[in-house]
């Protein structure tokens, strides 16, 4: 297997990673609800994990605002993220190895503990 090298490997591990997470009983309705285009999604998170993997600057955003906002039309909870980061790293791992795919599932692993950290913390602020 070869590592993640372009772009195109990049839309391949999204439009995988979202052909499969959509289908999930577990993540999907997540998904479902988050009430957006997947067709307008992609070419962000595209950009998202090409900013990550290549240092290069095609992503502005706030993902983190983003998770928060559904938070609050959905409850975001441990197993959603867990979920959410094994059919990433499955996604990785099918097709891709090296630095890079390795990168990928460690950045993954990073940004799903904390959405899920500062979730709670927020959930947590609210009902106080």
């Amino acid at each position: 297997m070869k590592d993640i090298q372009n772009k195109k490997d990049i839309q391949y591990l999204v439009e995988t990673f979202y052909g499969t997470a959509l289908s999930d009983p577990l993540i999907g309705p997540v998904f479902k609800q988050a009430d957006f285009e997947l067709e307008a999604h992609i070419p962000v998170m595209i950009a998202f994990w090409e900013t990550i993997l290549f240092d290069v600057i095609t992503y502005s955003g706030n993902p983190m605002l983003k998770h928060l906002e559904l938070n609050q039309r959905v409850p975001l909870q441990g197993p959603h993220f867990e979920r959410w980061m094994q059919i990433w790293e499955e996604t990785v791992k099918f097709k891709f190895e090296g630095p890079l795919a390795e990168k990928a599932v460690i950045r993954a692993r990073s940004i799903a503990q904390l959405m899920s950290y500062k979730i709670q913390q927020a959930g947590r602020t609210t009902s106080l």
